[in-house]
């Protein structure tokens, strides 16, 4: 097992990001498209040389002002979207490639990679090529590749990314139990890889790292816009005044907080469940419900609902979840202004 330190700045991709994974953890690398997800993974793995800062590994630099260690030399394998296997090789010749390529005697090798075809479900593929594998099958023989190299950190850039919904669950399994007190870094878009995969989760937006934490706590109590919305929650962020979260344009949100309560102009995010939030198309009367004024943008069917996708200020996304039928009523479409509606018992306010 193995320590992995980076801090390192891409200027031309605006990221400046410090990321520590300890010995045997997983850490989900989580933000929206361009925040500089990939770009972290491409300097770790020594495809792409930083401005400035440094890559060590166990103590011993990787990348630096006057070092680079060449890709090949890392022991730090990269498992991308594709499987990217060598179409001319059987799968067990593919995972065999990267021992071979280290200098291990070919019966060594072809024993290993049984071994972790065996592992990752996929045995009896051996003699396949990847034009008879499913894109499943060919992403669980990228895996066994990547492990047989024996690296000391595995880089995963969205690795279900490509694949069919219903494949996704069993190679997530697959992934749970080869990642077990492995170091490892996992970048994705999905909470529930992060949930079933990770130990420790970090927020990445605009080439920053913005939250950090355990899974369980990021996903649960999020500080950041993303983190809310792919844990499916709604986020406001502001300012803590007079029992009230004052977001910007004058957005206000009363919830419960933590103890002890946090003081005034203390800097706080509201959390609530789309289910929690109801839709009007005038300001409702006698209530002492969170009111907020927003701007329908989309409207996405799930089963038994529809989720209202709404903007109050550019920039800012909220939703809410409403039957059908509701939907109908109010002829719900997006640029409709419509008003959010919440009780205060269903927000919980955290400091940030």
């Amino acid at each position: 097992m193995s320590n992995l330190h980076l801090s390192v700045t891409v200027a031309e991709r605006g990221v400046d990001v410090s990321l520590e994974v300890s010995a045997g953890e997983t850490v989900a690398v989580l933000g929206p498209n361009g925040a500089g997800k990939s770009t972290l993974l491409a300097v770790a793995a020594g495809l792409l040389r930083p401005d400035s800062g440094q890559v060590v590994l166990d103590g011993t630099e990787l990348t630096g002002p006057a070092t680079w260690v060449a890709p090949y030399a890392r022991r730090i394998a990269l498992l991308a979207q594709e499987p990217l296997l060598f179409p001319h090789l059987s799968a067990l010749e593919n995972v065999a490639f990267g021992p071979r390529s280290a200098g291990v005697p070919r019966r060594t090798a072809r024993e290993r990679a049984h071994r972790w075809l065996d592992e990752v479900g996929v045995g009896d593929l051996a003699d396949r090529r990847p034009g008879q594998l499913s894109g499943g099958q060919a992403q669980r023989v990228a895996v066994a590749r990547a492990l047989a190299a024996e690296p000391r950190v595995l880089l995963l850039d969205e690795p279900m990314a490509a694949l069919d919904v219903a494949v996704r669950p069993a190679l997530r399994q697959t992934l749970r139990r080869v990642l077990a007190d492995r170091t490892a870094v996992l970048v994705s878009h999905d909470a529930l890889d992060a949930l079933l995969l990770a130990d420790r989760v970090v927020v990445v937006e605009d080439g920053r790292v913005v939250e950090a934490g355990a899974t369980q706590t990021v996903l649960t109590r999020p500080r950041s816009a993303f983190a809310a919305r792919i844990a499916g929650l709604n986020a406001v962020r502001g300012t803590w005044q007079d029992g009230a979260v004052r977001g910007p344009d004058a957005v206000e949100v009363k919830g419960l907080t933590t103890d002890p309560a946090p003081a005034d102009g203390a800097q706080v995010v509201a959390v609530f469940r789309p289910s929690a939030v109801s839709v009007y198309r005038d300001l409702p009367d006698g209530s002492p419900r969170n009111v907020i004024a927003t701007t329908v943008t989309d409207l996405e069917p799930l089963g038994d609902r529809v989720r209202v996708h709404a903007a109050p200020r550019a920039g800012q996304s909220l939703a809410a979840d409403v039957t059908p039928l509701a939907a109908a009523e109010l002829d719900l479409a997006p640029g409709l202004r419509v008003v959010f509606s919440l009780k205060a018992t269903e927000v919980s306010v955290y400091r940030v």
